[in-house]
């Protein structure tokens, strides 16, 4: 069993696959205490001041002389990450090679548009009628049945009390889910007196198809139980007709996050699915990686791959703007990693972002979006999104995906609207919690190449995308979350 990995000849660190024990020998350097499997250990002498160098880029600086065999951690090492950055497009565009896509069984909608589920979905406008809209989805269940997969609403404390940006983030977001073509039929529920308007939501929703988009304000009627039983029940009846059928993987948009992430995410998982992002690409599919203050530290490894000037400039603005966002807050661009990502072995963030990024493959950056922009070109795409898990997921969704890959070594059991995938980083995680764990990445760490990883997850894609329910989806996990950074009236 190989026990430590030299991920680029020019690391001066290799990191544990399992656990190491003191004594235990790797490339001619024994250890020198106990490495924790994530963690890393000094292949050669670092002295104070040097970088600490993993996937060929520095994850950060020595606080301390570093013998060859001690363990490297937050103990001695910080990172190099400052607020400001300078951007230079030097183009490293390597497009995929063409192949011929796999199908998958799924839905067409009316517009022309691919759907992996058949669900009705209640979106509040407002926090203000979140309870009303679950004890519609609990009353109504007798509705899920033929070809209606699921009937679902998504809690949220917004819609009213919110100003500026936040408001208008609000209203995209929501109007981006009720567009979202894993939903057959779409309830929009409101109150009828917040900040968000019925009218306000019809400019940001544009054309809509009145069969499947209904509306209810539940102050206009006597009783809003009645009313809403009657508008799902149309809206079941129009979703039922839809039926699965063979549809090219090409249609397929992928959303891509990891959280809870540790020192073998950007080894095993992560890495799988850049291959499989590359996969999907070169049949003509698209896939989404988002999390920007995860990409800090390590965004050169992905700007090179833009397409065009054009693009890079739009993702210089993306970053820019995110580490605007974290100063105008009198907040540091590199408080991450969590304390879980530390236990994990990731020390700094760039240590993280290395990581992150592996999981936008080798392919060309084709467009860059905003919060709550959907994805209108075909290949990988990057998202303007924060790192946390269900605000990113959501933005996932929002976007457009289909269904989310989400990486873990940590576990984590939320799903979002979009079937979310979760991939293990190690089998002991896999095998510890099944309930949770759809794809187990671990066996990468024993030998199993990248490539041959990444083709296992798109036969799991496919089989989600042809009906196959997540660990989340048998669970009912299903949670939104919504960005926001001003006031709250």
């Amino acid at each position: 069993m190989t026990k430590l990995i030299q991920i680029s000849p020019a690391d001066n660190v290799a990191v544990a696959l399992h656990p190491v024990a003191k004594g235990e020998e790797f490339a001619g350097v024994v250890a020198a205490e106990d490495i924790p499997q994530g963690h890393k250990m000094a292949l050669r002498p670092i002295a104070a001041g040097e970088n600490v160098v993993k996937y060929g880029f520095a994850i950060g600086h020595a606080t301390q002389d570093i013998a060859p065999g001690c363990w490297v951690h937050v103990h001695n090492t910080k990172t190099n990450l400052s607020e400001e950055g300078e951007y230079t497009y030097e183009p490293a565009v390597k497009p995929v090679e063409p192949e011929t896509p796999e199908t998958f069984m799924g839905f067409v909608r009316d517009d022309g548009r691919a759907a992996i589920r058949n669900e009705i979905w209640v979106i509040p406008t407002v926090g203000c009628v979140n309870g009303v809209a679950q004890k519609l989805c609990r009353d109504n269940q007798h509705l899920v049945k033929g070809t209606v997969e699921g009937l679902y609403t998504f809690p949220h404390p917004f819609g009213c009390s919110q100003m500026g940006d936040d408001h208008a983030q609000t209203r995209k977001l929501l109007a981006a889910l009720t567009r979202h073509p894993n939903a057959g039929g779409v309830l929009v529920l409101s109150l009828g007196c917040e900040n968000l308007t019925h009218e306000q939501f019809l400019e940001e929703l544009g054309d809509y198809d009145e069969n499947r988009v209904k509306f209810l304000t539940c102050q206009d009627v006597e009783d809003e139980f009645e009313a809403g039983a009657k508008l799902l029940a149309e809206l079941a009846e129009y979703a039922g007709k839809f039926e699965r059928k063979p549809i090219p993987v090409s249609e397929l948009v992928v959303g891509m996050k990891c959280g809870g992430s540790d020192g073998l995410s950007g080894i095993t998982a992560n890495p799988t699915v850049g291959a499989f992002s590359d996969l999907l690409i070169a049949r003509g599919g698209s896939t989404v990686l988002t999390e920007v203050p995860e990409m800090f530290g390590a965004e050169g490894i992905l700007m090179n791959r833009c397409v065009n000037k054009e693009v890079f400039d739009k993702a210089v603005k993306m970053i820019t703007d995110f580490k605007h966002y974290f100063t105008s807050h009198n907040q540091v661009v590199y408080e991450n990693p969590s304390p879980g990502n530390k236990k994990g072995g990731i020390t700094t963030l760039e240590d993280k972002s290395c990581g992150c990024v592996q999981k936008g493959g080798t392919a060309p950056i084709a467009d860059v979006i905003g919060y709550g922009d959907p994805v209108v070109t075909k290949g990988l795409n990057m998202l303007s999104g924060p790192g946390n898990d269900l605000v990113s997921a959501t933005a996932l969704t929002a976007a457009g995906a289909h269904l989310i890959l989400f990486t873990t070594g940590r576990g984590t059991p939320f799903g979002a609207p979009a079937p979310t995938v979760k991939i293990a980083t190690n089998t002991q995680l896999f095998e510890k919690k099944s309930g949770w764990m759809d794809f187990n990445a671990g066996p990468v760490a024993d030998g199993e190449p990248i490539a041959e990883a990444g083709k296992r997850l798109l036969e799991k894609v496919i089989a989600v995308a042809s009906g196959e329910k997540t660990k989340t989806e048998q669970q009912g996990y299903r949670e939104i979350s919504i960005f926001k950074d001003g006031v709250v009236l």
